[in-house]
Order: structure tokens, then sequence, then C-alpha cells
């Protein structure tokens, strides 16, 4: 936890699909920890490193809204994109106007969280390197500092863009909201805590220069608790569930 970091992230919208609910997509009332981790991706990722989540904070009320939105209904092939890399032709396009699907959404508006996270080193590609920890550390710093990321950060979706995201170094608590303060210890249920790919991202065929990773993945949930606004991921990830 020498490397943690604290991060206040707010947005107009966010949507953590319940897997369950899939078609007509609902959110969950709270952020998930995988969701959260593709958002500090977004920011800085390299294979060297892992981010964790270890407290997550809701500081505005929960405010649902429904909405419709244009969907596709079809993937870009791989076997097509790399057809037409190598000049034997392929369309690897999709065409909305006969792909389009209207959808409902039921989705959550004007969020707040707090954010505590740290990295772990994975000992992948660059398990040589010296003093990595140090290095990633001050990258991720200056990076959240001054506000860089390499794509958008979104919240769940990327039609949902992060609109803030600070570095801060301890959370006010007493921002948040009374509602949320009135609910006291809430029971979460079961929710997905991330989807884990089983090559653990490194290549099947171990090597970085053309790798060929697995597309096999399982979903692991957890069943947190938010009290006073607080979820302490830490302390229930302990019991994740496959």
């Amino acid at each position: 936890m020498s490397y943690g970091f604290k991060i206040i992230v707010e947005g107009d919208y966010a949507c953590f699909t319940r897997p369950e609910l899939k078609v007509e997509r609902v959110s969950y009332d709270v952020p998930t920890p995988g969701a959260l981790e593709g958002m500090l991706k977004s920011v800085y990722w390299k294979p060297a490193i892992r981010y964790v989540i270890d407290k997550i904070i809701v500081f505005q009320d929960i405010d649902f809204v429904n909405i419709r939105r244009n969907e596709v209904k079809d993937k870009v092939l791989l076997s097509a994109v790399k057809s037409q890399m190598n000049g034997k032709g392929g369309d690897p396009c999709i065409y909305a106007s006969e792909s389009r699907s209207q959808r409902a959404s039921m989705v959550l508006k004007n969020v707040k969280y707090g954010v505590e996270f740290h990295f772990e080193l994975t000992g992948l590609k660059n398990a040589e390197e010296t003093d990595g920890e140090n290095k990633h550390f001050n990258i991720i710093k200056r990076r959240l500092e001054k506000g860089q990321w390499f794509r958008t950060p979104c919240l769940g979706c990327s039609e949902f863009p992060v609109k803030r995201i600070e570095l801060v170094p301890e959370f006010d608590e007493k921002l948040i909201s009374s509602q949320i303060l009135n609910m006291g210890d809430v029971d979460l249920g079961y929710m997905s805590y991330k989807v884990q790919f089983e090559d653990g991202g490194r290549p099947l065929n171990n090597d970085w220069d053309n790798p060929k990773f697995s597309d096999k993945a399982s979903t692991v949930y957890y069943r947190p608790h938010m009290i006073k606004g607080v979820i302490d991921v830490k302390k229930y990830r302990e019991e994740l569930r496959c």
C-alpha cells in the first residue's frame, strides 16, 4: 500500500451493467471494481502492473434514469481485419444502418465516487527491471495530476466518459450525501467483481512481439456491503466466487 492512490471521479452518466440483464441494460447501484480497473487502465497501463481497488466511496445519491440507445448487433471479425491487413480483401466494417438495434437502458446519472487503489507488479515482460515500482508510481502520479490519458476513461460504457478525475491526499467523507448516510448498512448482494481471463495477461505463445491471447474468461463475483457510502472492497475480496 506504499504505492496507493486516492482519486475523485465524476461523470454525468454511468452504467455498470448487470450480467443477468444484458439485453435491456440495467446498471448496478454502485461501480464494480473491474469497471474501475478498466478506467484506470485508460490513464496508464503496462503488462508489468495490475490495479487493485481497495475502497469505493459513493458521494452522490443513487439516481437512475431510463434512456434509449442505438446499438449494433454485430462484431467486427478478427479474420476480416487480418485479411485486409494482408492485402487479401476482407471488410472489417459494421454498417450501422444495417445492424442498428434500439435498446432501453437504466443508467446512473450525476455520479461522484472516491476510489482508493494500489498497483502490484505482475512479473510479466520486464521481470528484470530494477526499481520498477517507483518508476510506475511516478508515472501514474504524474498522469493523474496532469489529467493525462491515452484513451478517454469511461464509467462502465464508452459512451459515458469521465468528466473529472482528481488525485487527492484524503477523502472528505463529510461530502457524502445525507441520503446515502441515512441508508446505513446496505447489503448489495452478489455483484460482479471483474471478468478474469484464463491466460492471466500472458501470451499463450510466450511471444510479446506477436502475442496470442485467450478469449476465454469467467466472471468473478463478490458480496459487498455499503456502510454509510463506503464499500471496503479489500475486506470482501477474500470471499470472491466464480
